[in-house]
This record gives structure tokens, C-alpha cells and sequence, in this order.
């Protein structure tokens, strides 16, 4: 068989044979004795080497630093109820790491006031909204406001537990997280349940609870899919007055702005922690 194109392919290398040698054909090639072209010409011999002295053992090589930049994070744990500081210390809710649950109606201000509570804390913060993250479905999502059915119901748990999961997640990194959910009391075992199973008893609720019209007027300046009807603003706003003589702290901040409410959070936050609440 003739190849089209240049020499046939050596053989594999086998064991036992030494190294594989230049292919036929090769400038390399070494030619028998008696083959046309050959010289006469010969290696010589190999010349043994001298002996060296024998040479200290080298020391260990020190191990090398990782610069993959793979960084080993701590798995996330359930998170404990904070210790209360020493009655001579009075607690520091800015410079500790805490897991806070904000609770209110539609228009209550959640998002608004989280994102100002973590941005202005000394310690590393994450904001957390539970709408966010529910609405990282884009195809299939299910929208509440078209009908609240099985399908609208997982989605709201498997966001709740995704949150609960990134918030382990920061918290087992010296990350503080606040949480954003409309909770209703009347369903403790889905609502404050569900997050005390996701994050751990250390989470701390508060509950904010401006007036209805406040509510409805905050409401009103919404858009999208997150804008409710003033029916349903009030209907969510009554059942969320069950929080009173639940134990809860609550925060009205009908007359507080953002920056108002934030600061009396650290203050509920302060008591929360040399007390923390039975839930």
C-alpha cells in the first residue's frame, strides 16, 4: 500500500526497547553497517562520569501559597441566638453581626429602610429581599396578583428558602443580613417558622407598621407587578395588626422618614439583643 503523502507512521514505542529514535527516513537516522551510505563512522564509547562527592540532603521545598485565588469560605450554620453583652456594656447593634428579619404590609417601607440599615452599619451588611430573589424567575414565574395558587405558593417558599440560605451563607462569613417578607401572624408555621427553619433561632424580627393611609399612599408610588390594589393594600394592612400582643417589637413610622426609622431600628435592635424574643 502506498501512502499518499510522506513516510509510513513508525511503530508504538514498546517497553523494553529504549527510547523512541528518529523516524525512517530521518537526517537522524542511524544506518547499519553495509547499508548504502554508510561512513564507517562510529560513536565512541561512553565515558563514565567522575564521582562526585556526596552532597548534603536538599532542604524542603517551603509550601507553596495558593494564588489560584480559590478562597476556602465556612459552610453556613444555623444561626444561634446572639449572647447578651455584660451588664456593664451596654449592646452595640452597629458594630454586630446580626440577622434581622423586617416584617411589614405592602408600602410599609421594608426595602427602603433595610437598604439604608445596611448601608450605614460599621460592619459588613447584606440586604436580602425576598421579592428579589422570588422574581429571579423570569419564565414560568408565578404572579400572586393574578391568583394565589399551588404554583405561586412554591415559589414564595423555595425564595424564602433561598434566602434563608444565602443568609447562613454571609452570616457563617462575618456578613450581618436583613431580610424583607410580608409575614402574616396568622400563619406562623409558613411564615415566622419557615425563616426561623431557614436561618436559625438567632434571627431577630421587627415589624413595621405605619398607618393605613400611609400604606395606601406608598402603595399608590409603586409599579409593576409590586403595586396592589387599595383592597388588597388594606386587607394585607388588617391582617397584619395581629402583631400587637404578639411580642414582637413594632415600629409604627407613619410620621419617620427612612433615615428616622433606621435609627430607631438600632434601637429596638439594642434591646432585642440583651433580651432577645421568644418566638
Amino acid at each position: 500500500m502506498q501512502h499518499a503523502v510522506g513516510s509510513p507512521l513508525p511503530p508504538p514505542h514498546r517497553p523494553g526497547h529504549g527510547p523512541a529514535g528518529p523516524w525512517p527516513g530521518g537526517p537522524q537516522a542511524q544506518q547499519p553497517p553495509g547499508a548504502p551510505g554508510f561512513t564507517g563512522a562510529s560513536h565512541p564509547p561512553p565515558v563514565p562520569p567522575h564521582p562526585q562527592p556526596p552532597q548534603a540532603p536538599l532542604p524542603a521545598a517551603a509550601p507553596q501559597r495558593d494564588t489560584t485565588g480559590h478562597v476556602q469560605l465556612p459552610p453556613g450554620a444555623p444561626v444561634a441566638v446572639p449572647s447578651p453583652p455584660p451588664a456593664q456594656a451596654p449592646a452595640d447593634p452597629a458594630g454586630t453581626i446580626l440577622a434581622v428579619l423586617l416584617i411589614g404590609p405592602a408600602g410599609a417601607g421594608k426595602t427602603s429602610v433595610a437598604k439604608h440599615w445596611a448601608e450605614s452599619r460599621r460592619v459588613p451588611t447584606a440586604h436580602i429581599s425576598l421579592d428579589d430573589v422570588r422574581e429571579w424567575v423570569r419564565s414560568g414565574f408565578a404572579d400572586p396578583q393574578t391568583g394565589w395558587n399551588d404554583n405561586s405558593e412554591a415559589q414564595y417558599r423555595l425564595a424564602r428558602r433561598t434566602c434563608g440560605f444565602a443568609a447562613r451563607n454571609f452570616l457563617a462569613n462575618g456578613i450581618s443580613c436583613v431580610l424583607d417578607d410580608a409575614v402574616f401572624p396568622d400563619r406562623p408555621v409558613v411564615g415566622l417558622g419557615g425563616w426561623k427553619r431557614h436561618v436559625g433561632p438567632g434571627l431577630l424580627p421587627v415589624v413595621l407598621l405605619p398607618g393605613l393611609e400611609i400604606v395606601l399612599e406608598r402603595n399608590a408610588q409603586r409599579s409593576g407587578n409590586r403595586r396592589l390594589t387599595d383592597e388588597e393594600v388594606a386587607r394585607i394592612h388588617g391582617r397584619m395588626a395581629g402583631w400587637y400582643g404578639s411580642g414582637l417589637p413594632i415600629i409604627d413610622n407613619s410620621q419617620l422618614d427612612v433615615a428616622a426609622t433606621a435609627q430607631v431600628l438600632d434601637e429596638v435592635l439594642a434591646r432585642a439583643i440583651a433580651s432577645p424574643p421568644q418566638w
